[in-house]
């Protein structure tokens, strides 16, 4: 079980405004390929063409020359077609991107090799070598054999008084993708601050490492457990036992903190 008192080092942070961790996940776990291209030329597209843009925004035709694969292990042409939304400059008209070099999570189009398909409209952005630093680590993290599973909830709580006033253990299981064992553990001793931990297998590891933000552990825990225990999830019907079960899950929550998305 992971130490609740404090968190390990965090991942650097991203920086100039650029996406977030989450964000970077979301579009990672989303794109089956991530592409390094130079834009060749670009052509707005007119407003009843364009569809649902969101307002500030233009779609762009982009013809651009692929430089590297980062992710992924599809083929993919040399020259590269797509449409893209970019936010309009203050003059009201789109950016010119030409001869700059972006970073895209696509897909591809089946049949043609040379046409991608962005996974969000604006899954597009500014290359440079600070922003694939930062990427790389997170794509590692979202390819690994390890790596802990989808959360999608809580299924049981269960909370239980130590034989000293004060100590008490609550267990929190989780529902996953694929029925995969995951579960929190707040350990509560008397004169001592509470801890807290996580366990991706089966058995709780007592010597397990706090979890650091902007990892994918914590990533799966602070943007999807919903913020407030379920009531039905808990495995009493004793008032105190219940109102610990929710004191340790708000608790759990505060330590991971807010799950900061852009997009």
């Amino acid at each position: 079980m992971a130490s609740g008192g404090a968190f390990a080092q965090e991942a650097a942070p991203l920086r100039d405004n650029g996406p977030t961790y989450a964000d970077l996940v979301d579009l990672a776990e989303a794109a089956p390929m991530v592409i390094r291209a130079t834009v060749r030329n670009q052509v707005a597209l007119k407003p009843e063409r364009a569809g649902n843009v969101a307002p500030g925004h233009a779609r762009l035709y982009v013809e651009a020359r692929t430089n590297s694969l980062i992710s992924g292990n599809v083929p993919i042409g040399e020259n590269l077609k797509y449409l893209v939304d970019v936010p309009l400059q203050e003059n009201g008209k789109p950016p010119k991107l030409k001869k700059q070099d972006v970073i895209l999570f696509a897909r591809t189009v089946p049949g043609r090799l040379s046409e991608i398909q962005l996974v969000d409209p604006r899954a597009q952005f500014r290359w440079s070598q600070g922003f694939e630093d930062r990427l790389r680590p997170v794509l590692a993290e979202t390819v690994a054999a390890d790596k802990p599973p989808v959360v999608t909830g809580i299924q049981d709580a269960l909370s239980v008084e130590g034989n000293l006033v004060g100590e008490s253990e609550t267990q929190l299981f989780l529902e996953t993708e694929g029925d995969q064992p995951a579960s929190i553990t707040v350990l509560r001793r008397p004169g001592q601050p509470p801890e807290w931990g996580v366990s991706w297998t089966e058995i709780v590891d007592q010597s397990a490492a706090p979890i650091a933000r902007n990892t994918l552990e914590w990533y799966r825990l602070a943007c999807f457990l919903p913020a407030t225990l379920p009531a039905d999830a808990i495995l009493s019907s004793d008032g105190r036992t219940r109102a610990r079960a929710t004191q340790d899950y708000r608790f759990v929550m505060e330590q991971l903190g807010p799950c900061p998305r852009t997009r």
